[in-house]
């Protein structure tokens, strides 16, 4: 065991961090679970609050036990029980799936940066669950019908090689754009898929919203998601690719705030960052000029509209400072 050796800057900061995402999650979880009618979709929720919970206590002890400070993270001030439901149809287990996609991408890039035996036995914990509640996700949405599959193909029948550069051109000002491959088909589903439960996501919160500007903030939010889904949805239809997104769920009428809009705001944080990530992979294993480009330019736009939320929450007094 390395144990013997202190928490280095690289494990203080991503426990830091996965702290802050697995309080936030907590309170999510049990918001979702106190207003769910389903009893498969409790059980999901349940089991993960039950585990996630574990962790966040075995990461208490470990930075206590090294003199460092506990997070303040997100406890049940930040969770209003009584509130009405704000979302119905599924969202929930689809927005958790969303936050499962987010919690993988997490957990490899902090082991990359975990050296002791206790670290890393938390995010290959973490990573197992994730899986597992991911795993449960899919199929409980696929079997209610609220989850799609993406596009389905000829299978092709052999392995080839691009012939010419060619395959790159995407703007086509003298002949048509060549077929999407199914790569690019398939990060334009899922571009889709995720930006329609952001959008939902972000219009609950600016319909129960108090502050004028963090309901404004959240509405740009709305905009910029929908651009996204009109941008994907026309490179499909452009390329006669027949296909269908579920929305994964619906808003309610109610008017009352189930979480702080310090939790709310902290939600569209770690989903910008999760955006950024995924704009990125799209530009660089899209091969056509046009889905790089338009690609890029929706990552720069995530980039100003998560930055200006930063500045709102420091203004507020709602972003914890990390460690230094």
């Amino acid at each position: 065991m390395n144990n013997k050796y202190p928490l280095s800057s690289s494990e203080i900061g991503t426990l830091w961090l996965t702290y802050q995402e697995k309080t936030m999650i907590l309170r999510v979880l049990e918001y979702f679970m106190e207003k769910s009618d389903d009893q498969q979709a409790k059980n999901i929720m349940g089991g993960l609050w039950q585990e996630l919970n574990h962790f966040v206590t075995k990461m208490e002890g470990i930075v206590e036990q090294e003199g460092v400070a506990i997070p303040k993270g997100f406890t049940e001030n930040d969770v209003n029980l009584q509130a009405p439901k704000l979302y119905d149809n599924g969202f929930d287990i689809m927005f958790l799936r969303i936050l499962k996609e987010v919690s993988m991408g997490m957990y490899t890039l902090n082991m990359n940066m975990a050296y002791r035996d206790d670290v890393m036995s938390i995010y290959e914990g973490l990573t197992s669950t994730t899986q597992k509640v991911y795993k449960l996700s899919t199929h409980y949405l696929l079997e209610k019908g609220i989850l799609t599959l993406p596009p389905l193909v000829e299978k092709p029948k052999t392995a080839e090689f691009i012939k010419d550069e060619s395959y790159l051109d995407g703007f086509p000002f003298f002949k048509d754009s060549r077929a999407l491959n199914d790569i690019e088909i398939g990060n334009l589903h899922h571009g889709i898929e995720t930006n329609n439960i952001g959008m939902l996501l972000v219009t609950g919160f600016a319909q129960c919203s108090a502050t004028p500007e963090i309901k404004d903030y959240f509405l740009k939010g709305k905009k910029l998601a929908k651009k996204q889904i009109e941008t994907f949805e026309k490179l499909l239809l452009d390329s006669n690719v027949q296909f269908s997104a579920g929305a994964g769920g619906t808003v309610t009428s109610s008017a009352a705030a189930p979480f702080s809009e310090k939790l709310m705001m902290f939600c569209v944080y770690l989903l910008n960052g999760f955006g950024l990530v995924g704009s990125s992979f799209g530009t660089i294993f899209s091969l056509r000029s046009d889905l790089s480009l338009k690609t890029a330019l929706i990552g720069k736009d995530i980039f100003f509209y998560a930055t200006e939320g930063i500045k709102l929450m420091i203004e507020n007094g709602w972003f914890e400072e990390p460690p230094e």
